[in-house]
């Protein structure tokens, strides 16, 4: 993903969770990785198999690779279906690409709200030697309204329909595409937006009563 940097004695890896923090995790990681002229990586880390996020973490996920690709960073990391406590995977990683300055976040998520205490941060030290860390501190992250939106994501299919897409639950031959589909709290219809990857790019369209609403999203021309 990325080109190669002047320095290799310094590698830089940015630790992001779910929220608007991590965009800016990321481009004070880059900023740092500029000035330094080195490699930066991106890790995020979640218990939950990829197609089990929901559309607020899938957006996000989407928005970092994009970002990723903007900043030409070396790797963007996806820990998925990870058990491990997440110093472990940091470890890991870290050693993996030689990594010597670590960007983590003092934010309110749930799962590193345990960095702007001690306990987190003594196992990261315990855990990875020789290192540098770096911790922000940001703002914290009020949720907005599209917060609660949508249920969980499921597995669903396009099929064609005339001269559009509708959305099925069921592989059949006539299958086009297969994604997660999320769908809006409190319809009975099937209303909410279906997510797949195409062209090696992550696409959403939305659904309305089954159908896609905009047949030329499919080409994946608007990058969400």
């Amino acid at each position: 993903m990325g080109k190669v940097k002047g320095r290799m004695d310094e590698s830089i890896l940015v630790c992001v969770y779910y929220g608007p923090n991590g965009e800016r995790l990321i481009r004070r990681g880059h900023k740092m990785a500029s000035i330094m002229d080195c490699p930066l990586y991106i890790l995020t880390v979640d218990p939950l198999p990829l197609d089990d996020f929901d559309a607020e973490k899938s957006q996000y996920i989407d928005r970092w690779r994009q970002l990723a690709e903007e900043l030409e960073v070396e790797d963007f990391i996806i820990r998925d279906s990870e058990r491990r406590p997440t110093a472990k995977v940091i470890k890991e990683i870290a050693h993996k690409h030689n990594i010597t300055q670590i960007i983590i976040g003092q934010t309110a998520q749930s799962r590193w709200e345990e960095i702007t205490k001690g306990s987190f941060m003594n196992v990261l030290l315990r855990e990875i030697t020789f290192v540098d860390f770096h911790v922000v501190s940001v703002a914290r992250y009020i949720k907005d309204e599209s917060e609660g939106l949508f249920e969980k994501g499921v597995r669903a299919y396009l099929v064609e329909d005339g001269a559009g897409y509708r959305i099925m639950f069921t592989l059949s031959k006539e299958a086009r595409f297969e994604g997660i589909f999320f769908k809006e709290i409190g319809t009975d219809f099937n209303n909410g937006i279906f997510k797949f990857m195409h062209n090696n790019k992550m696409c959403q369209v939305p659904i309305v009563d089954d159908i896609v609403t905009d047949p030329s999203m499919i080409s994946c021309k608007i990058q969400l």
